[in-house]
């Protein structure tokens, strides 16, 4: 099982090119880093883990900023965002930023991407809080037209792009219907994401990875029933803090990579949290 870390990086914590070079050197499969362009002070939405909102959701780095970064100190190091919030990008580009980074890392970029769940964030891009799914399975249309080999426009409820030369091109050749870079799409299971990820994606980040014994088969037979090779299909747990048993959990149930959770932290401390985990790898 390949093992790839998570971390809030911010002004205040290990810098992106020293965690990248760490990381290679001890043999972790991947980074993924989260985004938050701000967060409103005055919230009306609740934190969805509880409490207050921890201080990192404020100072988060620009996630393909640091991922560049890590991508220029490493050769074999993974790298991803988990979540790209597709909806708060413009897309043409984001399609500009995806394609550049996975061409420069040689094809080592994962474009996870999600929905959010803070509304005055997503408010203040323009984001009309009940279509923020269908605006983002729209974008993610109007980048694959982007990313595809011969300039194809698209026309969608929300954007549009004229057939344009648009390059470079994500590394990886076409999968079904999805075209562009490695893509997990992150949320809740369910009937409808499940049919999204059916429909434009590599597979799942569920973040946490708790009910897979339930929620999987599910996936699995929404997978088939849309035509999709049972044998493509990625699920990858997000943000998880492990254990031996949920890692063996995780095997039995057929996954081969799992994110798991570092401290948003300075060197010290996020270094140590990486002599804990070794064991797993």
């Amino acid at each position: 099982m390949r093992i790839a870390v998570t971390i809030f990086l911010t002004d205040e914590t290990i810098t992106p090119t020293r965690l990248a070079r760490d990381l290679e050197s001890r043999g972790f499969a991947g980074l993924y880093l989260p985004e938050h362009t701000h967060i409103p002070v005055e919230r009306t939405t609740p934190y969805p883990a509880g409490g207050e909102l921890p201080r990192e959701y404020g100072r988060t780095l620009d996630a393909f900023v640091a991922l560049g970064q890590a991508a220029a100190v490493t050769g074999r190091l993974g790298l991803g965002t988990g979540i790209t919030l597709v909806a708060q990008h413009d897309p043409i580009d984001l399609a500009k930023q995806v394609a550049t980074l996975d061409h420069l890392s040689g094809g080592r970029f994962t474009l996870g991407i999600g929905f959010g769940w803070n509304a005055e964030e997503a408010a203040d891009h323009g984001v009309r809080w009940h279509t923020r799914r269908e605006l983002g399975r729209d974008r993610m249309a109007l980048m694959r037209a982007l990313w595809s080999e011969e300039p194809v426009a698209y026309e969608g409820e929300f954007g549009s792009v004229r057939a344009s030369h648009a390059h470079p091109k994500p590394v990886r050749k076409p999968r079904g219907p999805v075209v562009g870079p490695r893509t997990l799409l992150g949320g809740a299971a369910g009937p409808k994401l499940f049919a999204h990820i059916c429909e434009y994606a590599d597979g799942w980040l569920p973040i946490g990875g708790r009910g897979l014994s339930e929620s999987l088969p599910r996936l699995r037979t929404a997978w088939t029933e849309a035509g999709r090779d049972p044998e493509a299909l990625q699920v990858v747990p997000y943000a998880v803090h492990p254990t031996p048993g949920k890692l063996a959990h995780y095997a039995d149930l057929g996954i081969e990579e799992v994110v798991v959770q570092l401290p948003p932290a300075g060197e010290a401390e996020v270094l140590k949290a990486l002599d804990a985990y070794q064991e797993y790898l």
